[in-house]
């Protein structure tokens, strides 16, 4: 639904506070990651036919622009061009309309909403932020799914038991993966992002390095006014134009929203109903299997072939159970026929994990591992489930940027790594680092410890 950023290069979904904090974990992400972005809050100045100072101070309390480079490098992203861009911001917002007009947009319309529109150029800083240092799944699982978060969770089920019912009945999805992505995504509507949707998107299609992205979410906003779906008021959140309890944006909107109780709008913002449904909705469509679960927390057993721990290496149940995999007290898998990858998010001294399709499913909701991971566990959680029963390695410390670069360095120097290094650990990163385990005769986990790194220096 929405699309991400690992930079924003690798995403193509923004940052919410969920995924801001999947995107900062030192395990790898996919290349290809999608983001939304951040919860800190504003709508900038009120555009008057001038811009104003890209290092102004912003109304309502927002950070200004640091009026310095990006850190990606882009040439779209250096302070000049950023400034170039924003002087000419309102003959790009006018140069939009014949394809707007060409999407069914009345000029009216097109006027009213772009009239005010003035650049939030603090988004230029948030576009290519840079974490220097990460957390760990554990940590990450211990913020997202916790007992205050869990009585939320199950009073919104009781709350809207009547639209669950109605919505799993339509689409086949469990309600329980649903109000978990609600919980996760604005901790049930209270964090949701308070920018507009219209001058971020607006900012990004004509400023940075990812306007023709951007461009199209902008003017999906433009369709989504202009039906009436929704009000200029509601449509409120990330750095990156999602919006909403579960976080849409507006090209997703446009795909997956459903208007659920037959009163002529796709309102999900403040309808639950239509709330619901859209997110059960964008599932199914995404290739939801109904009446299954997302994955199992396993065993691994001790000299277990980590090679084996990979997306692309899928195999039957009844195949990892040969190879040693079982789940904790013995209990057995209901399906072996079914098809599953090993994900060891901690490496050898953590739990592992056998994924199903729906959890790929999740994935491309928001394909962050640790994310998904979260959503499944928080729905298992809601449905009265007990929390992973293998300790996470806690005692591990985990990378900075600085450190997490030095490992990319020391592992092309060894010719372990073929990329640019870039303190960004990826599917390439977590390749050369088991190859270079395996070579010192360690469980090829791919898992970026502090002794890891320690080997890779020769100490």
């Amino acid at each position: 639904m929405r699309q991400s950023v690992a930079g924003m290069a690798k995403f193509a979904r923004p940052l919410t506070g969920a995924t801001m904090l999947a995107v900062m974990l030192s395990f790898p992400l996919p290349a290809n990651a999608q983001a939304q972005s951040g919860l800190s809050n504003l709508f900038g100045g009120i555009f008057s036919g001038s811009n104003p100072a890209p290092s102004q101070a912003q109304p309502g309390g927002a950070q200004p622009w640091s009026g310095e480079d990006g850190a990606s490098g882009h040439p779209l992203m250096t302070a000049s061009a950023i400034r170039e861009a924003a002087g000419n911001f309102n003959n790009c917002v006018a140069g939009m309309w014949p394809d707007a007009a060409r999407r069914g947009i009345t000029q009216e319309n097109f006027q009213r909403f772009t009239a005010d529109l003035s650049p939030d150029l603090r988004i230029m800083d948030l576009l290519d932020s840079q974490p220097e240092f990460t957390k760990s799944i554990w940590d990450y699982l211990d913020i997202l799914v916790n007992d205050n978060r869990l009585a939320k969770g199950r009073e919104v089920l009781a709350k809207y038991k009547a639209q669950f019912d109605a919505t799993e009945k339509a689409y086949g999805v469990d309600r329980y993966i649903v109000a978990a992505i609600w919980g996760i995504e604005s901790n049930y509507s209270t964090q949701m992002g308070d920018r507009s949707v219209l001058q971020s998107t607006a900012t990004l299609a004509c400023i940075g390095r990812r306007q023709a992205y951007f461009r199209d979410e902008f003017l999906s906003a433009l369709e989504i006014l202009n039906r009436g779906d929704l009000r200029p008021e509601q449509m409120r959140g990330s750095w990156a134009g999602a919006f909403g309890p579960t976080q849409f944006m507006p090209t997703a909107f446009k795909r997956y929203a459903v208007d659920a109780d037959g009163d002529g709008r796709r309102d999900v913002v403040d309808n639950p109903a239509d709330l619901i449904a859209s997110t059960a909705n964008n599932l199914k469509k995404d290739g939801w299997q109904a009446g299954q679960t997302w994955g199992f927390e396993v065993v691994v057993p001790k000299g277990f072939n980590y090679m084996l721990a990979d997306r692309a290496k899928a195999m039957t149940i009844a195949q990892w159970e040969k190879l040693g995999i079982t789940r904790p007290a013995g209990q057995p898998f209901p399906h072996p026929a079914e098809k599953a990858y090993l994900l060891a998010p901690a490496g050898a001294e953590g739990p592992g994990f056998l994924m199903l399709q729906n959890y790929r499913v999740i994935m491309k909701y928001n394909p962050a591992e640790a994310y998904a991971l979260a959503i499944g566990h928080f729905a298992d959680r809601l449905r009265g489930g007990q929390p992973f029963t293998q300790p996470w390695p806690r005692q591990e410390r985990e990378l900075s940027r600085a450190e997490r670069l030095e490992l990319q360095q020391l592992l092309a120097q060894r010719g372990f790594y073929k990329g640019t290094p870039d303190g960004q650990f990826g599917g390439q990163t977590r390749e050369a680092l088991r190859n270079f385990q395996a070579s010192i005769g360690a469980p090829a986990d791919g898992f970026a410890s502090s002794d890891m790194l320690e080997r890779l220096r020769g100490r």
